[in-house]
């Protein structure tokens, strides 16, 4: 017969899970942050593109709030190997996502907005990996937990996915400017609306 988990001991076995959560968007946010400092420092070594630069900090706010939603899983009842591998494997799509906006060496292109549009189908790609893995995440919480993000947040992953699609398939320097900004200003919207207080 198996017991109820007990809530302190499932308190304990998640910040034994955050720590590892810590350490992967520590390191996402280091990354961003030492590729941005390079280019302060070295403003004329590659000629940046101002839509890469919002892509880098979508995914700087993107990790801030990751960590800040994180805490509410303190409250999450049980905890079992599929919602830690979900959780984990997302962090680390998040990580590999600020891998591609800033590769260890940009050598092989003429500047950042070459780098962008060359390797835009893996950053891409991804992102809407992550976005439906972020489904899978959701659902192993089950109904409860999905009836409260309520149904924007099925909307707001699906129009990311979509969008994400067409930056593969398109070039244009207009839909990805314009992807972009939309991008940003709708995720702090988002965290404004939802998260701004846990």
């Amino acid at each position: 017969m198996q017991h109820a988990p007990d809530p302190s001991s499932m308190a304990t076995l998640y910040v034994h899970i955050r720590i590892l959560l810590g350490m992967i968007v520590g390191l996402g946010l280091t990354h961003l942050l030492r590729n941005l400092a390079k280019i302060v420092e070295r403003p004329k070594a590659r000629r940046v593109y101002w839509v890469h630069l919002v892509w880098a900090l979508f995914m700087f706010i993107y990790l801030l709030h990751f960590w800040w939603w994180e805490f509410r899983l303190t409250h999450q009842l049980h905890w079992d190997f599929n919602i830690y591998f979900f959780v984990t494997i997302y962090a680390l799509l998040l990580y590999l996502l600020c891998s591609l906006i800033f590769p260890e060496s940009v050598d092989d292109y003429q500047d950042y907005r070459d780098y962008f549009y060359t390797r835009r189908h893996w950053f891409f790609g991804l992102l809407a990996v992550m976005f439906l893995v972020d489904y899978g995440d959701t659902a192993i919480k089950g109904g409860d937990y999905l009836r409260q993000l309520g149904g924007e947040y099925l909307f707001r992953n699906a129009a990311y996915v979509a969008g994400c699609i067409g930056a593969i398939a398109v070039r244009s320097p207009i839909y990805h400017g314009t992807f972009a900004v939309g991008a940003l200003l709708y995720e702090l919207s988002w965290i404004v609306r939802r998260y701004e207080v846990l």
